[in-house]
Parts: C-alpha cells; sequence; structure tokens
C-alpha cells in the first residue's frame, strides 16, 4: 500500500514537471510524380487522391491498337512461314506458265507480304492470295484447296495467278497438279 502512494505521487510529479504537450507528428503528403523514390513510409501520412490521375484512359486505346496490329502481323508471320506458302510459291517458280508471264525470281511483291485468306488446315479449308514478283512482271496468286473428309488428302480447286490488268490465268492442270500425292 505505501508502494502504491509513492509511485502515485511520482507519477503525478511527473507530470507536473513537464507540459501538458501531447508529441504530435506532422502530416507528410502524399509523393506527388517527379518527387523521386519514397524512401521512408510513415503510417500517418497523407492518402494520394483516388480521383487525380486518369491519364491511363488517354493510353488505352493506343495501348490496344498496338496489341491489335501486334497480333495481326503475328497471326500473319504465321501465314507466311507455313509450309502451304512456301510449297505453292516453289510450284509457281517452277510452272512454265506462270514463269513466262512473271519471269524468273519470283518471291514476295512485298518485303513483308501480306497473306490474306483462310488458312485452317484442322478443318481442311485453304484459301489464300498474296502478291507476288518476278523479273517481268507481278501478279496476285490465289490458291484454295478443301479436304473433304478428316482421312483423306486435300484435293486442290483453284491455283490461278491474276496479272496486273486483270487477267486470270489457270495455272492447276487437273493432268498435272504439283499439289497432288499418290
Amino acid at each position: 500500500m505505501v508502494f502504491s502512494r509513492v509511485f502515485t505521487r511520482r507519477a503525478g510529479l511527473a507530470r507536473l514537471a513537464r507540459p501538458n504537450k501531447t508529441a504530435r507528428r506532422t502530416m507528410m503528403p502524399a509523393p506527388g510524380p517527379n518527387t523521386g523514390p519514397l524512401l521512408e513510409r510513415r503510417a500517418d501520412r497523407e492518402l494520394p487522391n483516388p480521383n487525380a490521375g486518369r491519364s491511363w484512359l488517354y493510353t488505352l486505346p493506343i495501348f490496344i491498337i498496338a496489341s491489335g496490329a501486334g497480333l495481326l502481323g503475328i497471326f500473319n508471320y504465321q501465314k507466311q512461314s507455313s509450309s502451304i506458302v512456301s510449297s505453292t510459291l516453289y510450284a509457281l517458280r517452277t510452272s512454265p506458265q506462270a514463269r513466262e508471264i512473271l519471269g524468273d525470281e519470283i518471291y514476295f511483291a512485298q518485303q513483308i507480304p501480306w497473306i490474306s485468306g483462310e488458312m485452317n488446315q484442322l478443318h481442311g479449308r485453304i484459301n489464300i492470295s498474296f502478291w507476288v514478283k518476278g523479273t517481268k512482271a507481278q501478279g496476285k496468286m490465289k490458291f484454295h484447296s478443301i479436304r473433304p473428309d478428316r482421312m483423306s488428302y486435300f484435293r486442290t480447286e483453284e491455283w490461278s495467278l491474276e496479272t496486273e490488268d486483270g487477267e486470270v490465268i489457270q495455272l492447276l492442270d487437273k493432268s498435272n497438279d504439283p499439289f497432288r500425292q499418290n
């Protein structure tokens, strides 16, 4: 009991000795843009404004357009590097009719060619076209092939070359089909 009286007196004296000030910390503002890294975080800092900074809404359409263009480029590259395109280009180079019209050194007309059409080997549908050029002229090569059922081979329906003046030359000879497998 004596101990508790002594303790309460000392606590009271200590309270009288110092002024009645509570330790207050100043509020730190939230870091702003271009203020550098925040090296120390305090628990009582000011929170950032959640409504400010909607600049990402302006960059969202740019991101969507860039992603879409990238996807189109990837899918076109996949078509361009497929065995179907390289086989049709090889058959075009070895075709006497195509060499007569286009000349030698037959290749894609553009440095980055656009392969248009559908190339779906899984479901048996190939219908592509792309521009080719040689030493004499350039034209649009069209190739259409189908697979009637799952276990059969592809059947070439059309293989043609359309010149710049609109003339269509049928390169597919039913007796000598370069794409037919025996």
